[in-house]
C-alpha cells in the first residue's frame, strides 16, 4: 500500500510539471476541450455548447477529453476527441482557451492564466451539495477533506452556469463561488424544446430498437451516498418490482433503466426481456427522456429537466425518510412541492400508470408553479446565451 501512495504521488507530480511545462507554450486561440462525467459521455451541457458552437462558431476548434473504453460515440459520429489524462490531453489541456466542463477535474490539474474554465454543472439541485451538506457518507473521503476539495476545485471556476435563480443562490453558497455565474437555463435542455416532434421520437426509437406500437417508461434514479463498492461505484438495489410490473401494464408498456453513471450494478434484465431495457450506458439520457411517455425517479434531478417536456412523472421513493434526514437533505418540501405523486410500493406505480390513461388525467396542481420556479428560463436557446454571454466579455 505504501509502495502504490508513493508511485501515485510520483505520478501526479509528473503531470503537474508536464502540464505546468506544456502550459508555458504558446496558447492555441480559439479552442476549447470539453468533458462529460470524467469523460464517459458525450451529453449533458457540454454537448449542448458543442452543437451550437459547432454550427454557429466553425472558426473554433472543438475537442472532447474522453476516457479510454468511453469512444464508441465520438467514433460513430466522427468527432474529435483525445484520450483523457494522455500525454496529448496535457498538452492540449494546457494550451487551450477554454475548457467546457459539467463535473470536476481532478484537483492536481493546474488552470494556466490564458484558459477559460466553464463550469457547467450537471443538475439543478434538490438534495444538498458540497458545503450545505452535514454529513458526508461518500466512500474516500470525509466531510471536512470533500468540502475543502470542493471549494478549492470551484476556486478555479471562472464561469458557472445556474439554470434558474434558485440554483444561482444555491450554487453561490454551496461551491462558495465568487466569479461570474450565468444564469441561462441549462444548454442541455435546448434540445428538448427544439426538437420535440414525432419524428425525432421514431428515429431514436427506430435506432434504439425498440418498439413503436407501446408507450415507454423512463425509470431513472440517483445512488446512495452509503451504498458503495468502492470510490465511484456505487451499489443500488432495485426495489420496483419488474415482475409485477409486466405481469400488470405489460400488454401496453416497455420500461427502459437509466442508472446513474457512478452506480455500478448490471442487472441481469434477461427474465423480463422484450419488457425491461437497461440504457444506463447510453450516450445521452436527453434521448431517452425525449422518446418517454412517463418518468419514474426518486431525488435525480433528472425530473427538473424533464419538466421541460410537460409529461407525466412519478416518484418512487421507499427510502425517503432515510435520505431526507440521514443522507443528504432537501433544499425545499419535496413531498408537497413534487411534480408528481410520491410512492413507496410498485403496486402504486402500476395504478398511477393506469390513472395517466384516463381521458381525466391532468398533471397535478403542484406541476404549474414547479415549472414556473425551476423551468421559466429554458426555451431553447440557453447554450446561445451562454456562448453570447463569454464572447462578449471576452472582446
Amino acid at each position: 500500500m505504501k509502495l502504490k501512495k508513493v508511485l501515485t504521488i510520483l505520478y501526479i507530480s509528473v503531470f503537474k510539471l508536464l502540464f505546468w511545462g506544456a502550459s508555458k507554450l504558446q496558447p492555441k486561440k480559439k479552442t476549447v476541450v470539453f468533458e462529460s462525467f470524467y469523460g464517459k459521455q458525450f451529453s449533458c451541457n457540454p454537448r449542448g455548447i458543442y452543437e451550437y458552437m459547432k454550427e454557429n462558431h466553425p472558426e473554433y476548434t472543438l475537442i472532447w477529453s474522453v476516457k479510454k473504453g468511453h469512444d464508441a460515440p465520438f467514433k460513430e459520429k466522427g468527432i474529435y476527441y483525445i484520450n483523457r489524462l494522455s500525454l496529448k490531453w496535457i498538452f492540449a489541456m494546457a494550451r487551450a482557451e477554454y475548457w467546457v466542463v459539467n463535473s470536476r477535474l481532478p484537483l492536481w490539474v493546474p488552470k494556466p492564466e490564458h484558459t477559460t474554465y466553464l463550469q457547467t454543472w450537471h443538475g439543478t439541485p434538490l438534495k444538498r451539495l458540497a458545503m450545505d451538506m452535514d454529513e458526508v457518507h461518500m466512500p474516500g473521503t470525509n466531510t471536512r477533506k470533500y468540502k475543502r476539495d470542493f471549494t478549492k476545485e470551484a476556486l478555479k471556476w471562472d464561469y458557472l452556469i445556474s439554470p434558474n435563480a434558485y440554483s444561482t443562490e444555491i450554487f453561490t453558497r454551496a461551491f462558495q463561488f465568487q466569479k461570474t455565474m450565468i444564469e441561462s437555463g441549462y444548454p442541455r435542455n435546448d434540445f428538448l424544446h427544439n426538437q420535440n416532434n414525432e419524428e425525432t421520437m421514431r428515429a431514436l426509437k427506430q435506432k434504439m430498437n425498440l418498439p413503436l406500437d407501446k408507450k415507454l417508461i423512463l425509470y431513472a434514479p440517483t445512488w446512495r451516498d452509503d451504498q458503495f463498492y468502492k470510490k465511484g461505484q456505487y451499489k443500488f438495489d432495485l426495489d420496483l418490482d419488474l415482475h409485477e410490473l409486466r405481469a400488470s401494464i405489460g400488454d401496453d408498456y416497455i420500461i427502459i433503466l437509466r442508472m446513474h453513471y457512478l452506480v455500478a450494478e448490471n442487472f441481469d434484465l434477461g427474465p423480463y426481456e422484450g419488457f425491461a431495457y437497461d440504457f444506463s450506458h447510453y450516450e445521452d439520457i436527453r434521448d431517452l427522456y425525449m422518446i418517454s411517455d412517463l418518468l419514474i425517479t426518486d431525488y435525480s434531478s433528472v425530473f427538473f429537466d424533464y419538466a421541460n417536456l410537460k409529461r407525466p412523472m412519478l416518484f418512487y421513493v421507499p427510502d425517503i425518510e432515510t435520505y431526507r434526514d440521514k443522507l443528504r437533505g432537501f433544499y425545499f418540501d419535496f413531498e408537497q412541492e413534487a411534480p408528481g405523486p410520491l410512492v413507496k410500493e410498485t403496486a402504486s406505480v402500476i395504478d398511477w400508470v393506469r390513472e395517466t390513461e384516463t381521458p381525466a388525467f391532468t398533471l397535478p396542481p403542484s406541476f404549474e408553479p414547479f415549472y414556473e420556479k425551476f423551468c421559466y428560463l429554458e426555451n431553447g436557446e440557453s447554450s446561445k446565451r451562454v456562448i453570447e454571454t463569454i464572447l462578449n466579455e471576452k472582446r
